[in-house]
């Protein structure tokens, strides 16, 4: 899987880190890869009309859309979606290449 973050201002970096770091909080940060852009072709396929824009793109099953399209999501959002998309683990369970240590309010104790 791989998310793009299209934006045409400098900010861009601001969503990127935010789902890096995210996508590292819930393990996830080995699995999906997460991309900038500022392709126009891309903007006119999936019709952006604001910036920034988070797409999700799964080649595997021939899937593109927006999530998000112009506001900077809460952490929660994204990681309910993450969560979602990927149908893992439950919140309060280790994920599967955790280190085992888990409490039951977090993903994992380290």
């Amino acid at each position: 899987m791989q998310v793009k973050i299209f934006w045409e201002w400098e900010k861009m970096t601001q969503l990127s880190n935010k789902v890096n770091l995210i996508l590292e909080e819930l393990w996830l940060i080995d699995f999906i890869k997460i991309e900038e852009t500022t392709d126009e072709n891309l903007k006119k396929e999936l019709n952006i009309k604001e910036n920034p824009a988070l797409i999700i793109e799964e080649e595997s099953i021939d899937f593109k859309d927006v999530i998000f399209e112009w506001i900077i999501p809460e952490d929660d959002e994204l990681k309910a979606m993450f969560t979602s998309i990927i149908g893992g683990w439950e919140m309060d369970s280790c994920a599967p290449s955790s280190c085992g240590s888990c409490s039951s309010s977090s993903i994992c104790g380290v």
